[in-house]
């Protein structure tokens, strides 16, 4: 694998890293523009940061992005009543969350997803990661299971997202194979 995987200057690059995610999750062009504005709002949080996965021409091909979690974000005032109702409320708390983990479909199945969420959680303070994927059999979702997530819960419904999530946390560092 000739990529480099290093610190990711996000608001710098947002627009490559959201091309990335429009192939990887089938985004268009509206959806992009709205998550543009998330994730330049998300990296002036205190804590966060990203990490880019780069070919050795310069295109970037993977990121992640995740910051410690603050439950006055909208993202913990969506999934703590699920949370709550599963007695995993405590998640929410002395948590990194992983925001956004993509990798192009032409550079999956190679590692890069792993390497990204182990090198981003490795430096975090916090005792646990926590994070949301599509509630499906997914190889999003067997990533993190290997890793060491769990479901805390499951069905989550966000605003205008299409199919439900599930919310998933694991103690920190992730488990290694």
């Amino acid at each position: 694998m000739d990529l480099v995987i290093g610190p990711l200057d996000l608001s710098a690059h947002v627009d490559e890293a959201l091309a990335v995610q429009a192939v990887a999750f089938g985004l268009g062009a509206e959806e992009v523009a709205v998550r543009r504005q998330i994730v330049l709002r998300h990296m002036t949080h205190p804590g966060a940061r990203a990490l880019g996965a780069t070919t050795r021409q310069g295109r970037l091909v993977g990121f992640v992005y995740g910051m410690p979690n603050d439950r006055a974000h909208w993202w913990s005032t969506i999934v703590e009543p699920y949370l709550r109702a599963e007695g995993h409320e405590g998640w929410l708390d002395d948590s990194f969350v992983i925001t956004e983990l993509h990798v192009h479909p032409d550079w999956q199945n190679r590692g890069i997803g792993r390497s990204l969420i182990t090198t981003i959680t490795d430096s975090a303070a916090e005792p646990r990661s926590i994070l949301s994927a599509i509630d499906t059999d997914s190889p999003a979702r067997a990533l993190y299971r290997s890793l060491g997530y769990r479901d805390l819960a499951r069905q989550v419904l966000f605003p205008s997202a299409p199919k439900p999530y599930a919310v998933m946390g694991a103690p920190l560092p992730l488990r290694r194979r």
